[in-house]
Parts: structure tokens; C-alpha cells; sequence
């Protein structure tokens, strides 16, 4: 078996899994070495640092942006897949759609509404995206649309 250090950056591609052993964690990275998409490369990882596996189980999400470092091992078969055991995991950056675990979005007729469950105010648009304002609280969103119609002549 050849074994060499690896440092890589990718995104976590699939949902991490339990290891064989507790404490331990194996997941799937996408590298794209290059802007285009033919390039990319799934890299299949495992952990036991206890740490690592305790936030890629709870905390980490797919499309997370990950720098990781270990150890590559390409088996003597070259027909198995070579495995990446992480020493070292960083997120660089949360997937985008992470943002709105908290959040809901709501509509109000023509308007779109957004609560989020860290704040009492309530941001309000239009359905087409025009910001209308924001809401002191969730009772308070029908008198600022009722402003924003009487100030802008109706509808949204």
C-alpha cells in the first residue's frame, strides 16, 4: 500500500455517515481541480479523530466548502479506490441554502414575508423583489403594508 500526505480543499458531497467504529465518521468530498465540471473528482474519506467525526456528524452540511488534511492510501489493487484519512478538517464556508434553516418565508398576497427565528422583525418585499420595509414584529407586517400601498398607490 502507498501512502503519501494530502491536503485538499473540496466541498462534502454526500450526507456523513457513522464509522464502523464510535468516534468515527466517513464522508465524501468533491474536488474540482480545474472551473470545469468534467474535472471533478469524489474523494472518499474517512476520519477517527473523535472531534472531526462529532462536527461532520451534527454540524457539517453537503455543499460546505472543507480544507482537510491527512493521509491519501492507494491500495496495491489498483482497481480499489484510494481513501483519504482526515487529520485536519477546517470549513472555509457554509453551503448557501444553510442560511435559511432558521428562516421561513411567507406570502401575504402580493408580498413575500421572512421570519427568522433569531429576531422578532420581519423583513417584507414585494412579490416581484421591490423591498417594501421592515416589521417591528409579526403584528406589525399589515399596517407596514398598508403604508407602503397608501404611500405608493396600491398593490405591491
Amino acid at each position: 500500500m502507498d501512502t503519501k500526505p494530502l491536503t485538499i480543499d473540496g466541498f462534502l458531497y454526500t450526507v456523513p455517515a457513522p464509522g464502523e467504529d464510535p468516534g468515527t465518521a466517513r464522508f465524501q468530498m468533491v474536488v474540482s481541480p480545474t472551473d470545469d465540471a468534467e474535472d471533478d473528482v469524489v474523494w472518499s474519506c474517512t476520519t477517527s479523530n473523535s472531534r472531526i467525526a462529532y462536527a461532520l456528524l451534527t454540524e457539517i452540511q453537503p455543499g460546505d466548502l472543507l480544507h482537510v488534511s491527512g493521509v491519501l492510501t492507494q491500495p496495491d489493487d489498483p482497481t480499489e479506490p484510494a481513501r483519504l484519512t482526515v487529520d485536519d478538517l477546517e470549513v472555509l464556508a457554509h453551503a448557501p441554502a444553510r442560511a435559511l434553516q432558521d428562516m421561513v418565508l411567507d406570502r401575504y398576497g402580493d408580498y413575500v414575508v421572512v421570519f427568522d427565528a433569531h429576531t422578532d422583525t420581519v423583513p417584507v418585499f414585494t412579490a416581484c423583489g421591490q423591498w417594501v420595509g421592515t416589521a417591528e414584529s409579526p403584528d406589525a407586517i399589515g399596517t407596514l403594508i398598508e403604508n407602503y400601498e397608501r404611500v405608493n398607490g396600491g398593490d405591491g
